[in-house]
């Protein structure tokens, strides 16, 4: 892994593109909304409990995980975690479809206090965030009960493979393919499923194209400022390379996986 991942993580960064891209995200992250719905249906096809006495959600930003799993499973307790402090705002949002017992805590899931025999760890279109996702794999896998469940979605290496062929920095430190995943994972986590379905968005210009990373804040961790010729140039580029149909595509690569704690 060490050896597919850019110089050290900027959290700040990240966490200043999505505040930003805090109050669009929910209206314009339409493939992270597909991935959730997709994580949640998987769960419950590997056969998972109706309810859950204790769940934690991390990386829970504008609530797409957490409303699809407040749907199909009953949660007595939800801890709700992001790196974001304002995206405690989901827990106003659920209203009354959240837990009586719900919270949200702000931070780095690396250093969060966990609360120890969880039934449930989510997360959707997070991890590809985590540098060292080995270690927090491990850690993770200490807090879940006996026969607890992991529900965890990234993405591969094909992730804005368009952004990357053009010389983009701005990849996430971990994008993992599915057959990545077993290696990560520590001793008792078993893997029930997992899955990796690219999906690829199409924009009518580069400024359109540009404007939906910064509106979903996925672009963390990019450092690239804007001219009008720098943009020119880039959509030249892109459309010399990529264009199809007078479109440019953009390849979404998310893999999801399904884990269960031995018991």
């Amino acid at each position: 892994m060490k050896d597919m991942q850019p110089p050290q993580l900027d959290q700040t960064r990240v966490r200043q593109s999505f505040r930003r891209g805090l109050d669009s995200y929910h209206r314009a992250a339409a493939v992270q909304e597909d991935i959730a719905r997709r994580l949640a249906e998987l769960l419950q096809a590997q056969g998972a409990p109706r309810r859950f006495r204790t769940a934690m959600e991390f990386g829970c930003g504008t609530g797409h995980l957490t409303r699809q799993l407040l749907q199909r499973f009953g949660i007595g307790s939800l801890l709700l975690n992001d790196l974001v402090p304002e995206a405690a705002g989901v827990l106003q949002a659920l209203g009354d479809a959240a837990p009586e017992q719900a919270r949200f805590e702000a931070g780095p899931v690396e250093t969060l206090p966990l609360p120890d025999e969880l039934d449930l760890i989510a997360s959707a279109s997070t991890v590809q965030w985590i540098p060292d996702l080995s270690a927090l794999a491990a850690r993770l896998s200490v807090r879940l009960r006996p026969g607890g469940w992991l529900a965890l979605s990234g993405f591969g290496r094909s992730q804005f493979r368009e952004l990357a062929a053009l010389g983009s920095a701005a990849a996430a430190p971990s994008y993992l393919d599915a057959g990545e995943w077993p290696s990560v994972l520590p001793q008792g986590l078993e893997i029930l499923a997992i899955e990796q379905r690219p999906a690829v968005l199409e924009f009518d210009t580069a400024l359109g194209l540009l404007k939906h990373l910064r509106r979903t804040g996925v672009n963390g961790h990019a450092q690239q400022s804007w001219s009008r010729r720098r943009l020119q140039e880039f959509e030249a580029a892109y459309r010399q390379r990529f264009g199809c149909g007078g479109k440019l595509p953009l390849t979404y690569d998310p893999v999801l996986l399904v884990a269960r704690r031995a018991a």
